[in-house]
């Protein structure tokens, strides 16, 4: 099962995160499938690469509740009536 989840970047005390595909069984930092979007946490910025996550969205694959909350924010459902969870 694929899902997308955030993976940890960055120095101590300054982590900024990317949004990638990954297989369930790997690690936090583990080999992710692709990188589909990228959220810094300090300065409040996201940046997604919507036709990635349509594609493992529409392939079955589960955002994590963080990475759900990350899209909500950033408006991604706003066309789409479908919810996840």
């Amino acid at each position: 099962m694929v899902k997308l989840r955030l993976k940890r970047c960055g120095r101590k005390q300054q982590a900024v995160y990317r949004i990638v595909a990954i297989d369930v069984r790997s690690r936090r930092e583990g080999r992710d499938l692709q990188k589909v979007g990228f959220y810094d946490p300090i300065k409040n910025q996201t940046s997604l690469n919507v036709p990635a996550i349509l594609f493992f969205l529409e392939k079955g694959a589960q955002p994590t509740r963080t990475v759900y909350d990350i899209l909500r924010k950033a408006e991604f459902f706003k066309d789409k009536e479908r919810t996840l969870s």
